[in-house]
C-alpha cells in the first residue's frame, strides 16, 4: 500500500502568477485559475489564459474531487525516492475539468483503477504550505 510520503520534498518557489495557488495550500484549499471569457479552468498556473491568451484570469476555489484518468506504478524511482517504492503516479481529472499530475496515497497498489474517485490529501511541507496529492474517496 502506498502511504503518506516520508520524503523530504523541496519547498516551492512561487512566482507572481503561482503565489495565490501556494498561499491557498497553507489552508488546505485548492484554487485554480479561471478564464471568465471562456468559462474554463486551467492548471498549472500561467500568466495568461490558455483558452483566450488574455490576462484577466481569476482564482476560484474548487473542492478538488475527481477521478483517476491514467496511472503508473513506479517500482524503481529516482534516487530521492528510493526506498519508497512502489508508489502511484496518476493523472487525475478534476471535476472542475483540468488534469492534475500527482501521487495517489493511502491506496493499495492493486486497488487503483482508471475512473476511481479520489479526493485531496494534503501533505505538509516545512514552509507551511501543503503538497496536493490524492487518496481514494471511498475506503479500498
Amino acid at each position: 500500500m502506498t502511504q503518506k510520503s516520508e520524503l523530504k520534498r523541496p519547498q516551492p518557489f512561487p512566482m507572481n502568477f503561482t503565489k495565490p495557488y501556494w498561499d491557498a495550500t497553507r489552508d488546505k484549499r485548492l484554487v485554480l485559475q479561471y478564464c471568465p471569457r471562456s468559462k474554463k479552468y486551467q492548471h498549472y498556473p500561467r500568466p495568461v489564459s490558455v483558452h483566450t491568451g488574455r490576462r484577466n484570469l481569476e482564482w476560484r476555489e474548487v473542492d478538488g474531487r475527481g477521478e483517476v484518468y491514467a496511472y503508473t506504478i513506479t517500482r524503481r524511482g529516482p534516487e530521492a525516492f528510493r526506498g519508497h517504492e512502489p508508489y502511484l503516479i496518476a493523472t487525475v481529472q478534476l471535476d472542475a475539468g483540468v488534469l492534475f499530475m500527482t501521487n495517489v496515497v493511502n491506496c493499495p497498489i492493486d486497488a487503483i483503477k482508471i475512473g476511481m474517485r479520489v479526493k485531496p490529501f494534503w501533505e505538509p511541507l516545512a514552509d507551511g504550505t501543503h503538497l496536493l496529492q490524492f487518496e481514494p474517496e471511498s475506503p479500498v
